[in-house]
């Protein structure tokens, strides 16, 4: 089941550049939240803070704190945080080296798991849960690079589950995907949220609209508004936010 997960007074620098003031924002267990904004408004900092991406870039650095159900991430051990936080970038980057089934297993096997039938049944279970057990059942052993953009994505997202993740964390996940493969991913966020935490970085207010139980509109590394989904797009209470979602700017 998916946790919690709490930003309190979060900020971000990248050397001397503060990416994000003062950020708090709870994140609600097996629900979708997307966060939108206009390109470097600090969206995807954010989210690199959750599962502490952010601290390997160099000069970067945070102050603040990251809750997973009242556990403090920046006193936890790193790999167990980015094995409980999972990320999905927005570009696919499946391991093209390795085929389609050692993808998914990838994540199992770095965490001792070596049996071969809990390995399948793990992978298979992962396939099915991300829509592309039926595309790929044939051909597990083909590499990762002979799917197409919005399958890699998918296996991208069914390599995340594998290790079981109580949140999982999406980074434009269909930006670079056709209009067919980002209705899957869609499908997808709706079917899997009853089991995860879900918080998905868009600029497409249309699908943040579809997607999410609650939205949060951020603007030069600040939150404006945050809230249920259908009011922030039909009854704004901030000005800024009702010129951000009606096309006004960004």
């Amino acid at each position: 089941m998916g946790k919690t997960v709490v930003a309190e007074h979060l900020s971000a620098f990248f050397g001397e550049h503060q990416i994000l003031h003062d950020v708090s924002l709870e994140m609600q267990a097996n629900q979708v939240t997307a966060i939108i904004g206009p390109s470097g408004c600090g969206k995807s900092t954010f989210i690199r803070c959750m599962n502490r991406l952010h601290e390997t870039v160099a000069r970067a650095t945070m102050t603040g704190r990251v809750l997973l159900d009242d556990e403090n991430v920046y006193e936890a051990n790193s790999v167990w945080v980015r094995r409980t936080i999972g990320m999905v970038f927005q570009k696919p980057n499946p391991f093209p080296a390795m085929s389609i089934f050692d993808n998914v297993a990838a994540g199992l096997r770095l965490n001792g798991i070596r049996k071969k039938s809990v390995l399948a049944e793990q992978v298979e279970r992962s396939l099915h849960m991300s829509a592309l057990w039926d595309e790929v059942k044939d051909r597990l052993s083909a590499p990762s690079a002979s799917l197409s953009g919005g399958q890699q994505q998918r296996l991208c997202i069914a390599r995340a589950l594998a290790i079981e993740p109580a949140v999982l964390l999406m980074d434009e996940p269909a930006s670079a995907l056709d209009p067919i493969s980002t209705l899957r991913i869609e499908e997808l966020i709706e079917e899997i949220k009853c089991q995860y935490t879900i918080v998905i970085v868009t600029h497409n207010l249309q699908q943040a609209a579809r997607v999410a139980d609650t939205t949060a509109f951020f603007l030069s590394g600040e939150i404006i508004e945050y809230g249920r989904t259908t009011d922030m797009f039909t009854t704004p209470s901030d000005k800024r936010t009702e010129d951000y979602v009606t096309g006004r700017f960004g």
